[in-house]
């Protein structure tokens, strides 16, 4: 991108501007007002802006042309040049975002020394918005379990509209995930991602964060606002934006601009919201900490996120999947699975969810064997340790139960945590746990153990009042 605007009243600087600059490799546009500067601007932006502070027969000068680019395109360096140059023109032109300052008659080799640094610099901060733009995060959405596919089912829906989602689900269960997938997959992938820590800024800083900030003695610093222009930002955790900001974002959605703070000029914005939580918002709001109209402002199209839990089908793909990236990104061992690898994994507790099983896999990769197939003993265990490698340890609750009962209590638990291990299908965990599928039923009815449905998947569950009349 090599296009460069000329702005000046006098047409023989533009002329000569011009033809130095296309000897050199450039192509070129030329404005003789401000009228025709900002008509070529909104046709398509500049590379690069020359422009001169005085414009005779203009209804802008130099100076308010500046203020505008850098208002609406604070990316598109910009030169001034003036016959009438002083110390305090160059300071003020600095302030409001000019690159450099070129008194008139200016020398050849100077001007095309600042010109060849500005479009540098507008180089290397187009390659920076890309690389923000690609280097997203991944946005793999790994699976193959009920819940999943009703997951991504729902997320199809809402790719090709802009309507405002609010992904809900613990923490760690992937919602950043989801919301890339909808970016990803949107008529507005080209454009960028901007992720909006709300917890992890401080609230006194927030307005800042969110809408940037104008300034004397720094310009105008754009927030994440305005970096998503055109493309989605998102809000996570949105419970914890603080409750001043609040109202703000809430008339940034409904009038699509805002101001930067300390500034005057409204900043226009085209944004696609995506919001996410763990927590619940109508509680908040009833604890006055999250205002309702937001609420109902963002959540146009909820979408649940399951927890690994309710997806327990998916452990193996998804470990397997992190396996692979460690393997890429750090050059950790590509090591399979064992079969008591992965049982085990599909039965243990998994509070920290998608996260926890990815940092699992590091842990283990990282400390493990560089050959042969993870094992069972490579993974943590959630009982207490065993001193004979044959031995099962009892619980103290089972151990004080009666052998009736104990077993009950076992075969319950074993069986709620096998049937959930195959996503509800309890042919599959009567072919793990040998039994015939009809002799199943039967067991599972006397245990009061009973499947329903859940986030797309059916999950066991034990039902007391069941139990209770069985016993």
């Amino acid at each position: 991108m090599s296009d460069i605007l000329i702005v000046d009243d006098e047409r023989d600087i533009r002329e000569l501007v011009s033809d130095i600059l296309e000897d050199e490799g450039f192509t070129t546009r030329k404005a003789g007002n401000s009228d025709e500067c900002m008509s070529e601007v909104d046709a398509e932006l500049p590379a690069l802006m020359i422009l001169d502070i005085w414009l005779k027969d203009s209804n802008m000068d130099g100076i308010d042309i500046l203020k505008a680019v850098k208002r609406d395109h604070p990316e598109v360096p910009v030169v001034i040049i003036s016959g009438h140059g002083n110390i305090e023109i160059a300071v003020a032109a600095i302030k409001q975002g000019a690159y450099d300052f070129i008194e008139k008659p200016f020398n050849i080799d100077q001007l095309m020394v600042v010109i060849r640094r500005a479009m540098e610099t507008s180089r290397l901060r187009r390659e920076n918005v890309e690389l923000k733009r690609k280097d997203t995060g991944a946005a793999d959405m790994i699976g193959n379990s009920a819940a999943f596919r009703t997951l991504v089912g729902q997320l199809d829906k809402v790719t090709k509209s802009n309507g405002r989602v609010m992904l809900t689900g613990p923490a760690g269960s992937g919602k950043e995930i989801a919301a890339r997938y909808i970016h990803t997959n949107s008529n507005r992938a080209a454009a960028p991602f901007v992720t909006v820590n709300c917890a992890g800024v401080e609230p006194e800083r927030m307005e800042e964060v969110l809408f940037g900030r104008e300034s004397q003695e720094r310009g105008v610093e754009p927030g994440l606002l305005e970096q998503a222009h055109g493309g989605v930002i998102y809000f996570d955790e949105v419970a914890d934006m603080p409750l001043g900001t609040q109202s703000k974002i809430l008339r940034v959605l409904v009038d699509q601009q805002f101001q930067r703070v300390g500034g005057s000029d409204k900043v226009k914005v085209d944004l696609r919201v995506i919001s996410s939580t763990n927590r619940s918002l109508e509680a908040e709001i009833a604890a006055d900490r999250f205002r309702e109209e937001l609420y109902h402002r963002l959540n146009v199209v909820p979408i649940a996120v399951p927890s690994l839990s309710d997806r327990r089908e998916d452990i193996p793909l998804l470990a397997e999947f992190f396996i692979g990236m460690f393997n890429e990104t750090q050059g950790l061992a590509a090591r399979d699975l064992s079969e008591e690898a992965v049982a085990l994994m599909q039965t243990m507790s998994w509070p920290g969810n998608v996260r926890q099983l990815k940092n699992l896999i590091e842990r283990v990769l990282i400390l493990g064997e560089d050959t042969g197939p993870i094992d069972a003993r490579e993974l943590p265990s959630e009982e207490e340790p065993a001193t004979e490698s044959d031995r099962v340890v009892l619980s103290g609750a089972l151990a004080t139960l009666p052998l009736r009962e104990a077993r009950e209590a076992f075969e319950r638990e074993y069986l709620l945590t096998q049937i959930n291990r195959f996503g509800g299908n309890i042919s599959r965990t009567a072919a793990f746990v040998g039994m015939e599928r009809s002799a199943l039923h039967r067991k599972l009815k006397s245990l009061g153990v009973v499947t329903t449905n859940k986030s797309g998947a059916r999950v066991a569950h034990l039902d007391e009042d069941a139990a209770e009349t069985a016993s």
